[in-house]
């Protein structure tokens, strides 16, 4: 019986491989595959960029904006859960227990034109979204021509 194989020049491995890498360091998250994500018990992210901000969103079902706390120290911004210090008593014993609270701990490198000084949070639904200006001096502007000599 004959077996089929995916061919693939060692150039273009090579090439996807660098371009995965790239798409995976963006904001420098050490290259977290989602598999490694989940195993790792880290919150999904998304990260949109506009022409005067970058917006975070990050899925924490199960937490309050009383359990996270967000940092920002020098060029990282870090998104974590605060440990709850009171165990919840329940009676008998678990046959399976799936759901559990975890901690966790998620940095991210700031770009070099985010403003650390203006970043908003807001806590909705289990989401949390930050928004992160730019520093105006790196933002698009438009300059006026005029006719006059």
């Amino acid at each position: 019986m004959a077996r089929v194989t995916l061919y693939r020049p060692a150039t273009l491995e090579s090439a996807l491989n660098d371009f995965n890498h790239y798409m995976e360091s963006f904001f420098d998250d050490s290259g977290l595959s989602p598999d490694n994500r989940v195993l790792n018990h880290l919150p999904a992210v998304d990260v949109r960029e506009t022409g005067a901000a970058y917006t975070l969103e990050a899925e924490l079902p199960g937490f309050d904006e009383k359990n996270v706390e967000v940092q920002v120290n020098g060029g990282a911004l870090t998104i974590e859960s605060k440990k709850e210090s009171r165990e919840e008593k329940r009676e008998g014993t678990y046959l399976l227990q799936e759901r559990r609270k975890l901690a966790f701990s998620r940095s991210f490198a700031l770009p070099e034109n985010a403003d650390p000084e203006h970043i908003s949070a807001v806590f909705k639904n289990g989401i949390l979204s930050l928004e992160i200006k730019k520093r105006a001096e790196t933002q698009k502007r438009v300059i006026q021509i005029t006719n006059e000599a």
